[in-house]
């Protein structure tokens, strides 16, 4: 074919020498010319037939299959057809770590928690930007080219299935958003086959995953004796939510207004890290932004009413909100002393549901506390928070 203004303006911003995009208002009579002319070397444009219909033509949609396309007068018809031309271009040039990038900038504005954004880009650096992928064509990248680097990730990586899902999900992402771009027909992950195995994972047991009945009853004693040896409200922080079952982040965010009736804390917002700079803030939501409402029993009533009232908020030292780090910290150190492995706080929260469960209250209830919307997520919280003996008495009872 002959250097068209089309091929030439593609070579120009392939280098660099002109932005294709601001020079289209000064040359488009030009450019719908030769938009036509290319155009119709296939497809005919076809005038109104009748003072109520419209110019028309056809074109090849992303499925391979025919599309029409109208407009009111053939300029307009002939606009809508010149991105057809030019994104070839930019699909011949476009790099997997490109349209990487293209991708994040589409989906930062559309997720509520940039940490997201963020745990992308690090699965990104960590997995993807040393693979041959990273700086290759999209255009040279097949079906078979990602099945074979999916497969060595997994392997050399030793991922388990659930974070190869992590991974999978940013691929899903970036071939999603370029078959909406039109780059691409079809998204080649569809087809791809794993073959080798994923990492297994110890299985969790009500051991690992909560603090059992003698376990608790030996942390509740070292948290209240330090609490009266220091008056540091991060003790009864720490036991407090044994009744609660909150998310970290909730529980330090906590406000007395929240304690709206006697028996009642309302749960509206949450303490927040951002992973990239390490700032910690409270946000006036929660992690799923709804509200929910927590039953306060005679226990966690008692211990709130134990707490000095510094400021707005209920945990508080020397006149600051105790922060998330400062409650994974007690924990820290009751490991540390007892020289055991370190039970994180999200492990406080499973406790509960599981002494709830256990001691037979209904899962839909124990589903609302939490604040989940499936019972499915619920019952990942529970475990048996019985000890051996415990567990068969009631073995033998039942039986």
């Amino acid at each position: 074919m002959e250097h068209s203004l089309i091929s030439l303006l593609n070579e120009h911003e392939k280098f660099g020498i002109i932005d294709t995009g601001s020079m289209l208002k000064t040359i488009m009579p030009n450019l719908r010319k030769e938009v036509r002319k290319i155009h119709t070397q296939n497809y005919a444009i076809t005038p109104p037939a009748t003072e109520k219909s419209r110019w028309q033509t056809y074109c090849k949609g992303a499925d391979g299959k025919r599309k029409i396309i109208r407009a009111q007068t053939e300029e307009e018809l002939l606009d809508k057809l010149m991105p057809l031309y030019f994104s070839k271009m930019h699909l011949e040039k476009l790099t997997f770590h490109e349209l990487f990038l293209e991708w994040i900038d589409y989906k930062t504005p559309l997720v509520e928690n940039q940490n997201t954004i963020t745990r992308y880009k690090q699965r990104y650096r960590k997995y993807l930007e040393n693979s041959c992928l990273h700086n290759e064509k999209l255009s040279n990248i097949d079906e078979l080219l990602l099945e074979r680097e999916s497969n060595r990730i997994i392997k050399e990586y030793q991922l388990t299935r659930k974070e190869w899902v992590n991974v999978k999900t940013i691929l899903n992402g970036m071939y999603g958003y370029a078959v909406k771009k039109r780059y691409l027909s079809e998204n080649p992950l569809e087809r791809i086959e794993i073959s080798v195995k994923y990492r297994q994972v110890v299985r969790k047991t009500g051991k690992t995953e909560t603090f059992n009945t003698e376990e608790l009853s030996d942390l509740n004693r070292y948290l209240e004796s330090m609490y009266t040896e220091s008056g540091d409200t991060a003790f009864l922080a720490v036991k407090l939510n044994f009744l609660l079952g909150l998310r970290v982040g909730e529980l330090t965010a906590l406000k007395w207004k929240d304690w709206c009736e006697p028996t009642t804390l309302q749960i509206v917002r949450e303490e927040v890290r951002e992973q990239e700079n390490n700032v910690v803030r409270v946000e006036e939501h929660t992690k799923t932004y709804q509200d929910r409402f927590v039953t306060l029993v005679p226990k966690a009533i008692e211990l709130l009413n134990r707490i000095e009232r510094q400021g707005e908020y209920i945990f508080m030292r020397n006149g600051e909100r105790i922060t998330s780090r400062q409650i994974a910290y007690v924990l820290e150190k009751y490991a540390e002393r007892k020289g055991v492995g370190t039970k994180s706080t999200h492990k406080m929260r499973k406790t509960y549901a599981s002494l709830l469960n256990a001691n037979g209250v209904p899962l839909d209830c124990i589903r609302e506390q939490l604040g989940h919307n499936s019972l499915s997520t619920t019952l990942g919280y529970i475990f048996n928070p019985l000890t051996d003996n415990e567990t068969y008495r009631l073995m033998c009872d039942a039986l």
